[in-house]
């Protein structure tokens, strides 16, 4: 790491440039510099800096799921026959496109899943074809969502 990398500390300028991306990753650099009177290469600048740091990861699209078919979000938690088997059985879970989030938790599982399907045939073939023949997984147990309440970034 270059010397500036260890030694970057984050400021309000970086503060305020992540918030208003937070809210809306499209937002021209043109238009963050106006809103906080700086020019655009600053933002350019500040930006391509927390990405080196890795304060910054990246930006996604968010799409909504149900409009590609996609209606019934499902959780799963992971029993795993040892706790060793972790980064095999990962591996094998980041094969299977529905599985759209893993964690490793403590607790009562080992991964706790989501899962994204069309409807509860196909979240049952993917547990049964997909995910429960994964070597070292125990068991599973599933809980399918209603409604998500809540989605959003940390503030900062």
């Amino acid at each position: 790491m270059e010397n500036w990398q260890e030694n970057y500390q984050i400021d309000k300028l970086d503060r305020d440039i992540i918030s208003l991306l937070v809210k809306d990753a499209m937002m021209p650099f043109t238009e963050i510099a106006e809103k906080l009177t700086v020019s655009p290469g600053t933002i350019h600048v500040r930006m391509r800096k927390l990405k080196a740091i890795g304060a910054v990861k990246g930006s996604t699209l968010v799409i909504d799921p149900s409009f590609f078919g996609y209606d019934l979000s499902a959780f799963a938690g992971v029993f795993l026959e040892k706790g060793s088997q972790y980064k095999i059985v990962l591996r094998e879970l980041k094969k299977i496109p529905e599985v759209t989030e893993a964690h490793y938790t403590t607790g009562s599982y080992a991964i706790f899943i989501r899962i994204m399907c069309r409807n509860t045939q196909h979240l049952r073939d993917i547990l049964n074809d997909k995910i429960q023949g994964i070597e070292g997984i125990q068991s599973t147990e599933t809980f399918i969502s209603l409604e998500e309440g809540i989605r959003r970034q940390v503030k900062i």
